[in-house]
């Protein structure tokens, strides 16, 4: 069963807010089907601090702000719904660098950043993967 995105973001204002569980905001990102537009056929994304990011929205209405801005002429634009563990457990580690999820980057309060890092995307993709282990 498919989950709105809509839990997300209110798990997100939460943790703006200084409170609620950074697990519960993972678990609910790898639960919620996120809107992913796409670009030239392939998924939106974007490279800063040397990572990749995937960008994704958790309504229509979020990527539709997104859109006003990217979308060429102001054409609608193409997207994938897909879920928030199938974008971090296979798509992120398929695109052989360092690279994470981004969620609403076109809000007022700036994007929730899903990083590459253990916990969030699989060990073998993830940038602190052996690190304190003795690796």
């Amino acid at each position: 069963m498919e989950r709105s995105g809509t839990v997300l973001a209110g798990r997100i204002a939460e943790r703006r807010a200084g409170v609620g569980d950074p697990r519960a905001l993972v678990g609910e990102m790898r639960r919620s089907t996120l809107l992913v537009p796409l670009d030239g056929g392939g998924l939106w994304s974007a490279r800063s601090g040397g990572v990749r990011w995937v960008c994704a929205f958790t309504d229509e209405a979020a990527l539709a702000r997104f859109a006003l801005h990217h979308a060429p002429g102001g054409r609608s634009m193409e997207y994938a719904a897909l879920l928030g563990a199938r974008i971090v457990d296979e798509i992120v580690p398929s695109l052989g660098e360092p690279a994470g999820l981004a969620v609403d980057i076109a809000t007022e309060d700036g994007a929730m950043f899903f990083p590459p890092v253990a916990g969030i995307v699989p060990d073998g993709a993830a940038v602190d993967a052996g690190v304190g282990d003795g690796a």
